[in-house]
């Protein structure tokens, strides 16, 4: 079998992601969640580091949720009945998900608490 090119990796990893955004409720939510998050950096201003902080975190959430999403997909392909063991893999990629999404948070109260502070006359200049 033929390895397939960089290309058309690429486009392997990238129908994968739209194929989860469109069929997976939480995925999307992080999508827009996403959109709404850079709409605000651009509207803040943020700075490049600011910037590549935010980008950071919001690659980490994306990837764990896909991530969750894929391990989800296989497990219930593999096993359609209930499983304690597939439970227990599934709930540990779900938290994978939660620790990224709380880290996300954290970031996102620390760049951008500032801007909303001064933009509301009560933060430093």
């Amino acid at each position: 079998m033929r390895r397939p090119s960089f290309w058309q990796s690429v486009g392997f990893a990238w129908r994968g992601i739209v194929h989860t955004v469109r069929t997976q409720r939480n995925p999307r939510i992080h999508v827009m969640a996403l959109v709404l998050v850079l709409l605000a950096g651009l509207v803040c201003g943020l700075t490049p580091q600011e910037w590549a902080l935010v980008l950071l975190v919001s690659g980490f959430v994306l990837s764990a949720e896909l991530f969750n999403s894929a391990l989800e997909e296989l497990a219930d392909r593999v096993e359609p009945d209930f499983d304690p063991h597939i439970m227990r893999a599934k709930d540990a990629a779900a938290g994978g998900v939660l620790v990224a999404a709380i880290t996300a948070v954290g970031v996102g109260l620390m760049v951008f608490g500032p801007h909303i502070l001064r933009m509301l006359g009560i933060g430093p200049d």
